[in-house]
């Protein structure tokens, strides 16, 4: 069985049911687990990712209105390799390869005329939990994906076992901020993610997309956390991002920022990506919203490698 990926949490979900040996090639933002990144790269964004937030958020737009990809594909080498399956998405335009691009091109070349597509599109948490299943059925290791998917479940249920209703008083007030400029709220399943948490999202719900909103909505709702993860980039650009938001009006003000609990996470890394680290995206949540149910997480998820505090 050989497989390409052409999503980052499909790559993920691969490698952790065992099929990693069997992927042959990956999109350009496949960068995890360290084993995935050696493979050959089967994609490349025409955005230029350096430019500042508001550049990046006209160019998408331009391109997306002119009907431009923003994202191109190496057919010379998918078509090298006769992959049996080409792993995609079919939610975001904006985050990855389209998917009606990958449909087209292997409708149009005969070497691929075994070449099955599977598309991830999750919306919400429990979408994401059944791209498990979905990828296990598809490369036959549906034994494998339940087990997996299972401990998944076990450590989801940890953290809600102890932000039940009855032992949360007063709920947190937090505002996930994924793209600084113009602000936008993270949608989809962050929201249920920070509700598991012991919070509530403020200018966003559950299973729906991301949505624009004002920094005066932010003011407003007085967030007891406020938490920047902008889509797409790491931690250390996620920080210069943040940084920005000091220079807003107000900002000093807010109830997360006088009491230090504003930061910044990896969003690339956890929050925006909806594959199985979805988990350790909630589990970074339940510590930084409720840090009196849940210590700090250690290895890949501590501070100051996963998240920092925004000072």
């Amino acid at each position: 069985m050989r497989i390409v990926s052409l999503i980052s949490s499909g790559t993920e979900i691969l490698f952790a049911i065992g099929a990693g040996p069997h992927v042959v090639a990956r999109s350009h933002e496949c960068d995890y687990p360290p084993e995935a990144t050696v493979l050959p790269q089967a994609t490349r964004s025409v955005v230029d990712s350096s430019r500042p937030s508001a550049e990046i958020d006209e160019e998408v737009k331009r391109l997306l209105e002119s009907g431009d990809a923003l994202y191109e594909i190496d057919r010379d080498l998918i078509r090298s390799l006769q992959p049996d399956w080409i792993v995609t998405q079919a939610q975001c335009d904006v985050c990855a390869v389209k998917y009606q691009d990958v449909i087209d091109f292997v409708a149009a070349e005969p070497a691929l005329a075994a070449t099955r597509v599977l598309a991830l599109k999750p919306d919400n948490f429990s979408e994401v939990l059944a791209q498990v299943d979905l990828v296990g059925q598809a490369t036959g290791l549906v034994a494998d994906a339940r087990t997996y998917k299972r401990e998944l479940l076990r450590r989801y249920n940890d953290v809600i076992s102890r932000t039940k209703p009855e032992r949360i008083h007063q709920q947190v007030v937090v505002a996930v901020i994924e793209w600084t400029e113009p602000l936008m709220a993270a949608g989809n399943w962050t929201p249920e993610l920070v509700a598991a948490a012991g919070g509530v999202s403020v200018g966003a719900k559950a299973g729906e997309p991301s949505g624009y909103l004002t920094w005066l909505d932010v003011v407003a709702a007085r967030p007891d956390v406020l938490i920047v993860a902008p889509c797409g980039f790491n931690l250390e650009r996620s920080l210069t991002e943040a940084r920005r938001l000091a220079y807003l009006p107000g900002y000093r003000d807010l109830p997360a920022v006088a009491n230090g609990r504003a930061y910044v996470i990896d969003g690339n890394a956890y929050l925006n990506r909806s594959g199985p680290r979805i988990i350790d995206s909630l589990e970074i949540l339940a510590h930084l919203i409720r840090p009196d149910l849940f210590a700090a997480p250690a290895g890949e998820l501590a501070e100051g490698r996963a998240w920092v505090r925004l000072s």
